[in-house]
């Protein structure tokens, strides 16, 4: 069996809508390319070895589109290593509409969205997801996902859409590799995802030595 992997850029809020570009997602959201005076080599090294291994992309709607109008014009320039991976690498798209399918080896997922993907997850080695929130809201919710790999950066925004926003269930995670920080000031997390729901205790217990009166 694969893996599912999650790569998300989100704000220190959480906000995670349209971190690309003014365009990407503008509806009621005047931040739009909020990550782009953020990025450093630093980053982007990261964000380049996060793709490493990939053999499948997994997408929601808008991000397939604009990846779609975006990747294949981009082989032989700057981004050429993601785009060559990108174009080369089967992509499924989660739509209840008709997406435009012509970005070479595109398919639709089925109806079952749980099903779908845990089919994909059977016929490939390293699934990426990449942004496509409302996917991300469906795969917290059904906990088909392996791996977060979440890069937080230094700006609150109090508006947006956020990773968390209505898909997630109670969860256990463990962090794979330590914190890497950039120049910038972002900093990489990556998480697995493990068995089992959160454990609630007692921080004023006495064999704490919190709460007491000494």
């Amino acid at each position: 069996m694969g893996l599912i992997h999650m790569e998300l850029f989100a704000t220190l809020d959480l906000v995670a809508q349209a971190p690309g570009g003014p365009d990407e997602d503008p509806a009621g959201f005047p931040f739009g390319g909020w990550q782009a005076p953020l990025l450093d080599e630093v980053a982007g090294a990261q964000i380049l070895a996060a793709y490493e291994g990939t053999d499948a992309l997994l997408l929601g709607r808008r991000t397939y589109d604009i990846f779609a109008a975006y990747w294949p014009h981009q082989e032989g320039g700057e981004d050429n290593e993601i785009a060559t991976l990108f174009n080369r690498v089967p992509k499924y798209v989660a739509s209840r509409g008709r997406p435009d399918l012509s970005w070479a080896g595109s398919s639709q997922l089925g109806p079952d969205l749980a099903d779908a993907v845990r089919e994909i997850r059977d016929r490939h080695e390293h699934v990426k997801v990449v942004g496509s929130l409302n996917l991300v809201q469906t795969l917290l919710r059904e906990k088909l996902f392996d791996r977060l790999d979440l890069w937080l950066h230094p700006i609150v925004l109090g508006v947006g859409k956020t990773v968390f926003d209505t898909g997630a269930v109670p969860s256990n995670l463990t962090l794979l590799a330590p914190p890497a920080a950039s120049p910038k000031g972002t900093v990489f997390l990556r998480y697995g995802l493990i068995d089992g729901t959160p454990a609630t205790g007692d921080m004023s217990a006495p064999d704490r030595g919190l709460g007491s009166d000494n």
